[in-house]
């Protein structure tokens, strides 16, 4: 998708969802950000992506940016499908991998080796094919593929239940209690097709919130 379509999108969606709840509407009119315009520093290839996603779970951002730099000068520079293809599982390990991260990482590589895996073969697949298709990687769930879907692929109609801080930040912006995964899989049907725009400003509300404290 080039950027101006994606942006044409953001525009209707934004104008649709503030159509449906007014709460929504307070919190696109205050923030002036564009949602997901600044997540992309630089271009990075899908494996490369996911590989650091695998990296950055359940620890700091400070200490996944520390490993992220050992594995890529471990791999010659980069993170690519060939460089870490040539590393053992100790050479993993010596980065301050897990051995769990190592066989995710390992597992990751063969099956983009296995399927040919390239920039374009998720431009072709649903969000439901995608999330099947990585959800058999071990050490990947659903968050981390509605992640990838929303900040790599610029899916707008991702629904991720899962993440805290986006129910969280609902429970900001309509002002009620913090709901359960399942009862906040219900709130998304109103905001379909741009479920990703509500999750982004639900972000930034909890954001705000901890700012303000």
């Amino acid at each position: 998708m080039t950027r101006q379509k994606f942006l044409s999108q953001v525009i209707e969606g934004k104008a649709f969802i503030s159509n449906v709840d007014q709460n929504l509407k307070f919190w696109i009119d205050k923030i002036e950000q564009v949602p997901f315009s600044n997540e992309r520093k630089r271009s990075r290839s899908h494996f490369e992506t996911l590989t650091l996603s695998i990296i950055s779970q359940q620890i700091s951002t400070k200490a996944a940016d520390a490993i992220a730099k050992r594995v890529a000068l471990a791999s010659g520079g980069s993170i690519s499908i060939e460089s870490v293809q040539s590393l053992k599982f100790e050479d993993l390990r010596e980065c301050g991998l897990s051995a769990n991260k190592v066989r995710s990482i390992q597992e990751l590589t063969e099956y983009f080796c296995e399927h040919q895996i390239s920039q374009r073969t998720f431009a072709y697949k649903s969000d439901r094919e995608i999330k099947e298709m990585l959800t058999q990687i071990w050490g990947i769930g659903p968050w981390t593929v509605d992640m990838f879907l929303m900040f790599s692929l610029r899916r707008l109609d991702v629904w991720p239940t899962g993440d805290l801080g986006v129910r969280k930040g609902w429970s900001i912006i309509s002002k009620s209690p913090v709901l359960s995964e399942k009862e906040f899989e219900k709130v998304g049907d109103a905001f379909k097709p741009f479920r990703s725009l509500v999750a982004w400003y639900c972000w930034k509300a909890t954001d705000e919130s901890s700012e303000t404290w």
